[in-house]
């Protein structure tokens, strides 16, 4: 039997949820998404008190961060690497293994103040410890050029760790470790975003018979802003209330902004799979000038600003990926159906809701509730509308 078709035979023998890691980590971080919020909004309103060991808003912080955001990464970097390397998927016992140490981590968090914080750290940290040995062993089999993804990785699961140390009462500095997982969250954004924007926007251009104003894949523009974005980041993660480190930012945002201005999203309004990358994507560039700015002008609030980043960047290129690759993966049409177009769209005035909620004219709290509304909203429509898609096997037949 050749290869290609043992590894079919070998595949379509699995159930189709353990054939791509995409099937179980964007399924379950949408669904968590929506639950860790919920949890988060009835803790706020004093409707219900956390079984967490963690400070409520420590919780929410972090599970936004290492818990949705590990999922997400975990399945698109186990969907991607085999793309990469041409080696097989991380697939069946392996994939179903990782997925529910995933789900054990999160359980522990949640319930930490009953099974222990130590108990919660190490499955946590534990979680993203093995997805990067699972990863890294399939990058360097193959000699891929994709190492600094590893390493990204390796430094996730440290910041991952510094906030643990920090919350189990370790000496560390304040704020570090989430801070740290902003900045590689937000950079990969920065450096996956300019690979697959301008790809993406420039294929569908060109079907439509667009010829002329195409963009180009990176440059030294990019890898030049890239690297003054990495600065910043790094001066905010260890040194957030400096001048200079907010200064950095503000530049590095001005600097995304000419960059994503050269990609020519506003020729591809018509395909709302290519336009909201680009929306996503205007999330960082924004979030990093605000989050600069607030550390000279008091009335920009930080927090909103660094929900910019959070709810919006971090957020909406998340569930611009997973549709794409949802749709792309399982054999469907990459095309945005009402049920898609509405996902970004709540997930938009989510994000816009919860920037704006300290700075309008009627009750904070309610803000924040219509805005959490409007952002659980779009991830409670992902799992309806593609939880078929994600457990069930692909019209074509293929694994």
């Amino acid at each position: 039997m050749k290869p290609e078709n043992e590894r079919f035979e070998r595949l379509m023998r699995l159930p189709p949820v353990l054939r791509g890691g995409f099937r179980p980590f964007f399924l379950g971080g949408a669904a968590w998404a929506v639950i860790a919020l919920a949890l988060w909004l009835a803790t706020l309103f004093g409707i219900m008190t956390l079984p967490s060991a963690f400070d409520p808003l420590a919780w929410h912080r972090h599970e936004m961060l290492f818990g949705y955001l590990g999922a997400v990464i975990a399945g698109f970097l186990l969907t991607a690497v085999p793309n990469w390397t041409g080696r097989l998927p991380i697939a069946g016992g392996r994939l179903a293994a990782l997925a529910g140490l995933w789900l054990a981590a999160r359980l522990g968090m949640l319930f930490s103040a009953e099974v222990g914080g130590l108990t919660a750290c190490a499955l946590d940290v534990g979680f993203l410890a093995v997805l990067t040995f699972m990863i890294g062993r399939e990058i360097l089999a193959a000699k891929n050029r994709n190492v600094p993804i590893l390493v990204a990785m390796s430094l996730f699961t440290l910041a991952d760790a510094l906030d643990q140390i920090e919350a189990l009462g370790g000496v560390v500095l304040g704020g570090l470790g989430w801070r740290m997982g902003f900045a590689i969250v937000l950079l990969l954004i920065a450096l996956i975003g300019g690979r697959i924007i301008p790809s993406f926007t420039r294929n569908w251009l060109s079907k439509q018979g667009v010829k002329a104003g195409l963009p180009t894949q990176p440059g030294r523009f990019d890898y030049f802003t890239i690297g003054i974005t990495a600065l910043a980041l790094v001066g905010w993660a260890f040194a957030s209330q400096s001048p200079l480190s907010g200064g950095l930012l503000v530049i590095a945002g001005t600097l995304q902004f000419v960059r994503l201005a050269r990609w020519s999203g506003l020729k591809a309004f018509r395909e709302p799979l290519v336009l909201i990358l680009h929306v996503s994507f205007l999330w960082l560039p924004l979030g990093l000038m605000l989050t600069g700015s607030s550390l000279f002008l008091p009335y920009i609030p930080f927090s909103a600003s660094l929900h910019l980043l959070s709810a919006g960047a971090m957020a909406s290129m998340t569930l611009a990926v997973m549709t794409r690759a949802t749709l792309g993966h399982t054999g469907h049409a990459l095309r945005a159906n009402r049920s898609t177009q509405a996902i970004f769209v709540l997930m938009t005035l989510g994000a816009l809701a919860r920037f704006a909620a300290p700075m309008m004219p009627f009750d904070y709290m309610l803000g924040l509730l219509v805005a959490g509304v409007l952002w659980a909203g779009a991830f409670l429509l992902f799992v309806i509308a593609y939880a078929s898609k994600l457990i069930g096997p692909r019209p074509d037949g293929k694994p």
